[in-house]
């Protein structure tokens, strides 16, 4: 039981727990329908397809050059495999036909003449001819290379030019999810902040009024609301807002429990000030029996050694904390409204 449970009755316990369990239920049911209606505020507005950014105009010729330039490149592809076949056959034709041109001149007499000899004016042009087929094989090749080289740099260029427009409109669509998210953060903020506002107007007037567990469960259901429910939404610099919100309510705050402290000690001076009579007939009995137990002073609220028997009253503000029993003379706790000892009705007195 803790301190500020000490001194009532049982009841009054089990009453108050039962309190801020209502409290925690009510925060509960308002959290469940404050997220139902954040998860329904973004489909407000659906959000912009990319492609609606993409200049059309310029890309549809680029993309349709680009078709071509990759149908080209195929081709040129096949035609160059092709012409490698060529160039290879042609290359085994030609040292066939020179191996044969060779063959055919070891085998001729030395007094023969080579050069009008019908067999070796054969093997000469079959090997002629087989270097031209090769020789035609690789000028196909190196033209089909430059033509490659060619349609590479021109799909560069044009891949770079649809580089630059799909840039372009990323950057508009960015831009375009940017104020859809500002939009969509708008309507949230406007939902949760004037609920945070309200509980801290509730925190400060009314969270010790009759129905303070609703007042508390509000309070919750708000902080929740705009600390959690808000996070998952925010954009990149929605956490400037939650931090700036966390400032200037930890500023508030503070100010706040600073005054109420000086208030405090304010008031507690003036009611040093005062006689013990009056003091003590402002003073709520229970909690001033609780505050004594607790080794408390009830006026001043500052701790006091309720061990030594010649103790009775606080060294700090004078007020007294026990007295004797009228009927037995029994040392008890001034606030006593009976003894503890004979059960004599002592009232209010000291």
């Amino acid at each position: 039981m803790t301190k500020s449970t000490k001194g009532l009755r049982l009841a009054e316990v089990w009453f108050q727990r039962a309190l801020w369990i209502i409290a925690i239920v009510f925060a509960g049911f308002l959290i469940g329908l404050g997220g139902r209606i954040v998860d329904d505020l973004p489909r407000v507005e659906n959000a912009p397809a990319r492609d609606t950014f993409v200049d059309q105009q310029a890309t549809a010729p680029l993309q349709q050059r680009l078709a071509k330039v990759r149908a080209a490149l195929t081709a040129n592809m096949d035609a160059t495999d092709q012409a490698s076949l060529l160039l290879t056959a042609a290359e085994q034709d030609t040292q066939q036909a020179r191996e044969a041109f060779r063959t055919t001149i070891a085998t001729r007499h030395a007094t023969s003449n080579a050069e009008q000899d019908p067999a070796v004016i054969a093997h000469a042009q079959a090997l002629e001819a087989a270097t031209q087929r090769e020789r035609t094989a690789q000028a196909r090749i190196d033209t089909l290379k430059q033509e490659r080289l060619t349609l590479d740099r021109e799909r560069d260029t044009v891949t770079s030019s649809l580089a630059t427009l799909g840039a372009q409109a990323d950057d508009r669509y960015q831009a375009s999810l940017r104020k859809l998210e500002l939009r969509v953060f708008g309507m949230r903020l406007l939902f949760t902040l004037p609920l945070l506002l309200i509980a801290g107007w509730l925190f400060a007037k009314q969270r010790r009024s009759r129905y303070w567990p609703f007042v508390w469960g509000f309070i919750f259901f708000a902080l929740f609301a705009f600390f959690v429910e808000l996070v998952p939404y925010l954009p990149s610099y929605g956490g400037y807002v939650r931090y700036t919100v966390g400032i200037v309510l930890t500023v508030v705050l503070g100010r706040y429990a600073i005054r109420a402290l000086s208030q405090y000690v304010e008031q507690k001076r003036k009611e040093e000030a005062q006689p013990g009579v009056t003091r003590r007939e402002s003073l709520d009995f229970v909690k001033a029996y609780a505050q004594i137990v607790s080794k408390i002073c009830p006026g001043c609220e500052r701790p006091i050694d309720t061990a030594d028997p010649h103790a009775n009253f606080c060294p700090h503000c004078g007020i007294g904390v026990f007295n004797l029993c009228t009927h037995c003379q029994t040392r008890k706790n001034a606030f006593s409204r009976f003894c503890h000892a004979c059960g004599g009705s002592e009232g209010a007195s000291a």
